[in-house]
Formats: C-alpha cells, structure tokens, sequence
C-alpha cells in the first residue's frame, strides 16, 4: 500500500501491502510487489538473505527486533530505516505479525508489513483526530448511509427534549417535525447526489416531543465515498447557532424598529410603523397606547406619575382586531402592580414581563395576571415597557406571545425597553413637532380670508390644504380684495420653505399686499414695491443674525423668497390685468368650455430684486372662470410641472366649474389628492367673473367751467331718479360737486364723471392731473378746505387712484335697502 500514495486506506491493509515473510532465523523467504515498489528491489535479490541486510545499519538489527518487547506473541509496530535499492536511506513504519506453527504450537515464521513512515504517522493522525472528534461535545456530529439512516453521532448532535439516547439506523424524522426533517434531508440528499458539499446551511431543528421554539441549527455536510469512488453516505456537523441567531435578530429588529420609527413626524404613523415591524417578527401581537393629549401636541405632567387614561392607537399581528374593541381605554399605570416612583428618573421606565399566562388566575389575587396582560386569548406570556421621554410617560408598547412559539424571557424584555425608549423619543419629537405644526396651521389660517365670498364682480371660491406634517405647513395664500369701482383683485402667492417662519412671513406678505391694493397700484407696481418690502425682511434678518454673534436666532428663519400672482379684474370694462413674481400662470375656463392658460411673462420671484414685472391684460367673457393655484396643486412628484398643468385643466372641467357653484366644484377638483400625505400645500382660487351691465352704468364729460358743475349736480339727480336711488339725491349731489369743483379749479382740462351702481353707488370724477387730493383740516378762518372733509363723510369710504392720463378721485355709499 505504501506505494500507492492515491490509496488513503489503513498502511498495513492487505491490498497494495509491502510484505515480507521471515523464518525463525530472520531469513526472507517471501518478497511481495509492493515490497518490490517501496524498496526497489526484486524478489530474487532479497529472498534467501537475512532481514539485517535491508537495514542502513546493520548493527540495528537487535535494536529493531527489541521493539516487539514482551508483546511479541501478538505482534508489535516500529520503525526503521532501510537501505532503498538506489543506495538511498528510507525511514519507514512496521508492523510484525507473528504465525505459529499448528503442529508444535510456536512461531514458526513472521509477517512483516511496512509502509513509508510520513504515510503511516498521517494515518494515526486522521485516526486520532477521528476519534476526538467523535468525542468532543462543542458541535454535533453526524454519519448517514446512502438512505439517510444515522450510522453514528456523538454525544452532542442534539441535546434536545425529545432527542432519543440512541440514533443509529433512525431518520430525522423519527424525532424531530416532519417540515424540519424534510428540509434537512433535501439538502443532504442533494450532496449525496451531486459531491458538492453544503456550507452554512441555517434551519430550525424542533423535535416532536418539545416543537415549541425549537432550535436553529448550522449544518456543515460533505459525501463520503468508497476507494472506487461509490458514495458511501453522508457525514455531518451540527453547530446550535440558536443564542447568535437570536442576537443577531435582536440588533436586526432594533435596526429596523428605529428606522421604521424615523421616517415620520406624525404620531399616529410613527407608532402604526413599529408595530408592524414587532409583529409578527417579535410577538404574535403588538400595541402601543398613548395619552391622548399625545396626539394634539400636549405633554402629560411632569411629576413621574400618568394618570391619564391610555387609548389604544395602534394594532399589529394576527386577530388584531381583539385588541381594538373592548380593551381599548386604560387608567391604569403603565405597569400594573409596580411602584410609582416619587420622582422621575431611569428606572421607573422599567418594563414588566409575565409568563405562564395560561396557569394563571384571572381572579384578584395577587399572583393573577394584570389586565394588560390578558388582553389577547390564549397568550401565554406577555410583556410592556413604558413610553418615558424627559422623564415624563405618556404610553406604553406591549407584546404578546401565543401558540407554539417561544415564551417571552428577560432578554426579550430588556429588547422591547430599548425599543421602547427609541419610540419615545420619536414619538415625543413627532408630538412637539405637532404642536408646532398646529400653531402654525391654525396661524396660516387666521391670515387667510373666507373661502368664498360674492361681490358684484365675480364668485369666488378658495380651497387650501396644508402639507403632511412630514413636510411641515407652508406659507401659501390667498386672497380676495375689494378695490374701488366694483373692481376686485385676485392673489396668490406661495413662501418658500415650511413651518412658522413661512406662515409669518406669509402674514406679513399678504397684510404688505392688502395694504398696497388700497393704494389702487398697478399689478406690476404692487409687486416691485412688495420685492423691495421682501428685500428688506432679508436685510433686516441678516443684521440680527449678526448681532445676535454664536447665539443666533431664537427661531430659524428660513428662505425669505416667494411667488406671488396679482392680477386685477374690472366688471365694468371686463379686462383682468395681471402680473407674476416667478409664479405659475393662471388657467382660464371659457363659457365654450375650453381651458387654456394664459401666456405671463413671469418676472423673479420676490426677494431677487433688480428686475421689472411685466403686466398682461385679457379680456374675459361674462361667466369665464378664473383659477389660481400655487405649484403644490401641479407639481406632487408625480411628473414635470407641463404635466400636472393638463392635469389640472381636465380636473377643472371634470368638476364642470361652468354649470356648478364653485363652493361644490373646488372639492372635486382636488379628489384624489392624498389627504395628509402631500409634499407641498395646495391652494386653489376660483373665480367666476361677473359684469356691471350697461343700464347700471352712466358716463358724462365735462367741460373745465366751474359753471358746469350745476350741470353736472343736475345730470347725476337725474339718473339717481331713473335707478330709484333718491334716498341718495343730496349727498351724491353734494359729492359730485365738491368732486368736480376741485377737478376744474386744480387740475384743469376735460374732467369725466361716471356713476356705477353696484353692490354700492361710486361716484367717479377723473381729470388730467397727476397730483393726488389730500384731506385737510380747515381753519375757523378759511373759507374752503372743507371740500374733501364733506366727502369722506358722507361717504362710505373714498380714495383715489393713478390713472394712465392723470387720476381718478371715486366715493362709495352703500345702497339703501330695498
């Protein structure tokens, strides 16, 4: 066998063995092949010689025959060196078998077996190391034939309930789950099959006696195989990884319990998204209650104690409906039968474990099971860990366990208090970040006007819809502003940014806007002077930054930039002049139903500055509808704006805004929006336009002759007679003349006077002068300066207001009742 280095087989089998037969005398009487191979000798050189003649020292022949000692009746093993037939020295292993003679009873002749020494000390070592391994206890260790029947195992193959003592010729599965024993034996087939081995191959062995929990296993397989190559079976290594399993899915569920938890900032979802990632991976059920002032952004107190009742907020895990109804309200503390602590501190955050569930009272006594724990039928052990952020509780995150699976245990417990604290600081962040969202929603909506109002030149409807409290409350607007002459101006405008700076500065915006529209401005005008207003905010802000040094602001200011869309529309002459700061262009529905968009030359947004607003006047047909939105409504993240732009012309004639009032089709218009979920506000402005007919309107032009001013007294008597609106005949009368006295005596040229009978009466005197009237108080001694006094106070409000040939000076009076 020695000479066959393939051959891995014992060194002294029979087959391929290197062997000599030895007379008492030590004589060689027989030489095999294999002797032949080892030593390179023939059969004819060595037979009839002593055995001392092989050796490279011959004086070492008593030395090696004194190796058999006192075991030579039996045989005994050695080593030697020989002389190799190229003169070389070979160290090699023997084995001396003794034959006796059957006639006399002694030892007649010896068989000795040799193999090269390295061969023969690397098979004691591949037996040694066999043999311990069989005998160690650190993983287990299996042998199956051809059939995946167990030949042999050691000690610790699985030291389970259930697990018989003794394996040979069983199947896994005569003791373990049919499930476990059939994905094993499919694996160990296949490397039966093939030759490939199997690594790191993860399962979970339960036996039949104990299947609850079970445990998981490793296994390590290679194919065993005869010397011609036949598989012989299968040997197997089986390594419990059950503890390293159960760490490493602890840290895996921690990971992904944190991550789940910091993807929102709303309460409700921060809490649905844990306990869908706790059951059914953790528990068979899951729930988190919480204080329900919790939910609006309120606190708890802060004295270590909760005494506000808990309601159930969010389920997971099989049947969880058992635990919406019925179990749903709780006033006790947070672990039932533990302490209140006096102060608050670490450890009153601890949690509370329950086992045995089902060996339990249900009755009051002192070993029953706490109310919380028995919320779920046919738990049989439990566990809650409070919600503790600052000190202060206000909820609680309890599991539960039922069936087969593995009892809850300290190390479960002490997992769920680390999960807890992670969701209570989430959660408290979510709450306070409620609190703030709610202050400046209810701020943002404090600034805005009605949602519709009527007014003799148009409808109007409005709709706004904050973002999701992911992206926090924006800064957009609108607005809906009487101005002078029956006109009214539209306005939308949107803050860059999100939170409370947006909705202050989004104030500020909209009051600068009211503020300027009064000063009857152009579009374009109001919104220079409104850039320039921004730019200051800017300016103003970055000095505090500066002054404020490391400290900083106390609230984050934010971007100060915006759009905005001003546009101005006219009843009498039905134009609507418009202009942008940087914002998307209004859509038009027109009484034939078509829907277009009309062509702005937008100018920056505001805050840029530097740069001119270009105003666009179009005339609209009685009954067209006019919509404004900020980019919220076009944008979503569903497409590129050109995109949500058809989008929103088919939703605006899908709501028919033409035959609908507009109160009803402003809600259609947005169905579908996730409510909630939106990355950006939405606000829509409708309106439909309206006109003064012709009857209600009555334009005069006057010479610049004081004499005319009887005239034109006489003129508007007349037409008040023809509207029935004599109630108003003397202080028209006298508005009208103050009105055009002035305009004939200071600014001189033609002067227009025009009536319009609105929700109001205007009266209007328009002449060339640029300079504008201002009321004055008049002197005891003075005979005129009265004029304008007298007119505001019969007025209802009055004002003036630039014009493109010089400027127009109206007064307002409400109608009488009918």
């Amino acid at each position: 066998m020695g000479a066959t280095e393939s051959n891995q087989d014992d060194p002294f089998a029979v087959t391929n063995t290197a062997a000599a037969l030895l007379d008492d005398a030590g004589t060689v009487v027989a030489w095999t092949p294999a002797a032949e191979a080892l030593l390179e000798r023939r059969s004819a050189d060595v037979c009839g010689r002593p055995a001392r003649d092989l050796l490279a020292d011959t004086s070492s022949w008593e030395a090696a025959a004194a190796q058999g000692g006192q075991g030579e009746r039996d045989g005994w093993e050695g080593r030697a060196t020989l002389r190799h037939g190229s003169g070389r020295e070979l160290e090699i292993g023997f084995r001396v078998i003794p034959l006796n003679d059957g006639a006399h009873g002694h030892t007649a002749r010896w068989l000795v077996l040799a193999a090269p020494l390295e061969l023969v000390a690397q098979w004691r070592q591949d037996h040694a190391f066999t043999h311990e391994l069989f005998l160690q206890g650190r993983v287990g260790l299996a042998v199956f034939d051809p059939d995946l029947r167990l030949l042999r195992t050691n000690t610790h193959l699985l030291p389970y309930t259930g697990v018989p003592v003794s394996l040979n010729g069983l199947r896994l599965g005569d003791f373990l789950w049919a499930e476990d024993a059939r994905i094993i034996d499919d694996r160990l087939r296949e490397v039966l099959h093939s030759g490939v081995p199997l690594i790191g191959f993860s399962t979970t062995a339960r036996t039949l006696d104990d299947p609850r929990g079970g445990r998981i296993v490793t296994i390590q397989a290679f194919r065993l195989q005869e010397p011609d190559g036949h598989p012989m079976g299968v040997a197997t290594v089986f390594t419990d990884v059950t503890d390293h399993e159960r760490s490493r899915g602890r840290l895996d569920l921690l990971y992904r319990a944190t991550g789940a938890m910091g993807g929102s900032l709303s309460v409700l979802r921060t809490i649905e998204d844990l306990v869908k990632v706790l059951a059914p991976a953790f528990g068979d059920r899951a729930a988190v209650d919480l204080a329900e002032t919790v939910l609006t952004g309120g606190e708890p107190p802060a004295d270590g104690h909760l005494t506000l009742p808990l309601i159930r907020m969010a389920v997971a895990g099989a049947d969880a409906d058992v635990l919406r109804t019925g179990t749903t309200h709780f006033s006790a503390p947070l672990a039932a039968g533990a302490p209140e602590p006096a102060a608050p501190g670490a450890r009153e955050c601890r949690g509370e474990l329950i086992t045995d569930l089902g060996t339990r009272s249900t009755a009051p006594e002192d070993d029953a099971a706490p109310e919380w724990a028995t919320a779920v039928p046919g738990a049989h052990s439990a566990m809650t860990a409070p919600l503790c952020a600052r000190g202060i509780r206000f909820g609680r995150l309890t599991l539960w366990r039922t069936g087969d699976t593995r009892p809850l245990n300290g190390d479960d417990l002490a997992l769920l208090e680390e999960i807890a604290a992670r969701a209570a600081v989430a959660v408290d962040n979510a709450r306070r970040y409620t609190k703030e969202r709610r202050t400046a929603v209810g701020l943002q909506r404090s600034l805005l006007p009605p949602a519709t109002s009527d007014t003799p030149a148009l409808e109007a409807a409005s709709l706004y819809l904050p973002a999701d409290t992911d992206s926090g409350v924006g800064g957009d607007w609108f607005d809906v502003i009487p101005l002078s002459s029956a006109r009214v101006a539209l306005v939308v405008g949107d803050v860059a940014g999100h939170g409370l700076h947006a909705t202050a500065m989004m104030g500020r915006l909209r009051s600068a806007v009211r503020a300027m529209a009064d000063l009857e401005l152009e579009p374009e005008e109001l919104l220079a002077h409104v850039d320039d207003m921004v730019l200051q905010v800017v300016a103003e802000a970055e000095s505090d930054d500066s002054e404020d040094g490391d400290a900083g602001p106390l609230v984050p200011t934010g971007p100060a930039g915006a759009t905005c869309l001003y546009a101005v529309y006219d009843p009498v002459t039905r134009s609507c002049v418009m202009a942008s700061a940087g914002h998307p262009p209004p859509a038009v529905v027109s009484p034939n139903g078509t829907v277009e968009y009309v062509e702005l030359s937008p100018g920056p947004p505001l805050g840029v500055g530097g740069w001119p607003f270009e105003p666009v006047e179009r005339e609209l047909p009685p009954g067209s509808v006019l919509a404004l939105y900020t980019d919220g409504l076009i944008e979503r993240g569903e497409g590129d704006i050109d995109q949500g732009m058809r989008d929103l012309a088919d939703r605006l004639l899908r709501a028919d805004v033409l035959g609908r009032p507009l109160r009803q089709a402003r809600h259609d218009i947005v169905e579908g929006l996730p409510p909630g979920r939106l990355r950006d506000d939405v606000t829509l402005l409708l309106a439909r336009t309206r006109v003064v007919d012709a009857g209600s309107i009555a334009t005069w032009r006057l010479d610049p002759d004081p004499a005319i001013v009887g005239d034109a007294r006489h003129l508007v008597l007349d037409q008040l007679t023809a509207w029935e609106l004599d109630e108003l005949a003397f202080s028209t009368e006298l508005i009208v003349s103050e009105l055009v006295t002035n305009a004939i005596r200071h600014a001189g040229g033609p002067v227009r006077l025009r009536l319009i009978r609105a929700d109001t009466l205007t009266c209007e005197v328009s002449d060339s002068s640029n300079t504008q009237p201002r009321m004055r108080r008049a002197r005891s001694s003075e005979e005129g300066g009265r004029g304008l006094y007298i007119v505001a106070q019969l007025s209802h409000r009055w004002g003036s207001r630039y014009t493109m040939g010089g400027k127009t000076v109206w007064s307002e009076q409400n109608l009488p009742l009918a």
